[in-house]
């Protein structure tokens, strides 16, 4: 095998394919990517058995031909070489070695071979549409910062894309929740959506595919089956399998008649907990949000460590409330939040609170109150 490519189009491939290999693995060659030449282009292959990535760039092919090396490496090295340099790699297939070479730098890399790299098994799909990278970056950006870490609730390790009714018509929806607050977001329905088979997109999934949606104007490619998703541009194809459980009925803990309503500017009450959550101690982070007529009082008292007060104009109607969070959850919640105003729905201080984009129901939040 023999090609040259320039090294912008080369890191590009080479740092998708090295951030999906796995870091400590027992198997030796999943820390490879298995490189494929022929015709004008080279294929860059990784996987850590549950997800696999493939990433196609235009090169300059010598001598077709396919062999693996270390990811990291290779991608360390790619990331050293100058700017607008072209690199040629090279690999006979005796001695174990590929040369890398740009300029005056030379290496050579151990290589293993391209028949020990396990490619996974392609799947019929039950279904294939078409969606825009916004609307797909929309969807994952605003639901994964609600994932669950937490391994023994596996299937709340990922976000649930599922077809589900809004206001009468079908929406494609994402959901995730980790039992403390919940993310659902719609967008309209891709046109051959409609049968889609509802998934657990797995966290590690949902970061490398955000690589993919950067681009505005791209069409992503979206198969799906009951074990597997494929998202595809022309230049880069993920695939993963998809988490194997039961995602819990999420309606239910959507409050529906939380009748008190706050309406903030999302920027200025995400800096206000922001500062008042510097003293609050690192284990509870509980911020208390008092209530009246047309203004808020956000406080923290923490024993050891002091106390904080902030006062905000809102719009406020109802009677008096006290309801307390924690403040990474209110945090996160207003970061996601691109219109001016959010409008927080509460019934009592015991009670799940609704969060919106004034009156956008396209993408709510409920975050679970906390005792302070």
């Amino acid at each position: 095998m023999k090609f040259s490519i320039e090294r912008g189009a080369l890191l590009k491939a080479v740092s998708q394919a090295q951030s999906v290999v796995e870091r400590r693995n027992t198997i030796p060659i999943l820390a490879n990517v298995l490189i494929e030449a022929e015709g004008d282009q080279v294929q860059f292959r990784a996987t850590d058995l549950d997800i696999e990535v493939v990433d196609r760039a235009p090169a300059k092919v010598e001598r077709a031909g396919a062999t693996t090396v270390s990811a990291v490496t290779l991608h360390e090295i790619v990331r050293k070489l100058p700017e607008g340099a072209l690199v040629s790699l090279s690999d006979d297939g005796a001695s174990g070695r590929m040369t890398v070479a740009a300029g005056r730098s030379n290496f050579a890399l151990a290589t293993l071979p391209k028949e020990d790299f396990p490619v996974m098994a392609s799947a019929d799909y039950a279904c294939n549409f078409a969606a825009r990278a916004p609307q797909l970056r929309r969807l994952f950006d605003k639901s994964k910062f609600a994932i669950s870490t937490e391994e023994t609730r596996y299937y709340l390790n990922g976000v649930y894309m599922h077809v589900s009714e809004s206001d009468g018509g079908k929406v494609l929806r994402c959901v995730a929740t980790d039992g403390h607050r919940l993310a659902r977001v719609d967008a309209d329905l891709p046109e051959g959506a409609a049968e889609m088979p509802g998934v657990i997109v797995p966290r590690k999934t949902v970061g490398e595919l955000r690589k993919l949606l950067d681009d505005d104007d791209a069409q992503i490619a979206v198969s799906v089956s009951q074990t597997k998703v494929r998202f595809a541009t022309p230049d880069i194809t993920l695939t993963s399998k998809v988490i194997d459980g039961t995602f819990p009925d999420y309606t239910r803990v959507i409050p529906v008649g939380n009748t008190r309503r706050l309406e903030v500017d999302a920027s200025d009450f995400a800096r206000a907990v922001d500062r008042v959550a510097t003293v609050s101690s690192e284990r509870s982070r509980a911020v208390k949000l008092t209530l009246d007529e047309d203004r808020l009082v956000l406080s923290v008292n923490a024993p050891d460590s002091g106390a904080a007060e902030e006062e905000l104009a809102v719009a406020y109607g109802d009677e008096r409330l006290e309801i307390g969070f924690n403040a990474k959850y209110l945090l996160e919640i207003a970061n996601q939040i691109d219109r001016e105003n959010a409008v927080f729905l509460f019934n009592s201080s015991g009670d799940p609170t609704l969060v919106r984009e004034g009156n956008d129901t396209s993408a709510i939040y409920v975050v679970m109150p906390m005792r302070v």
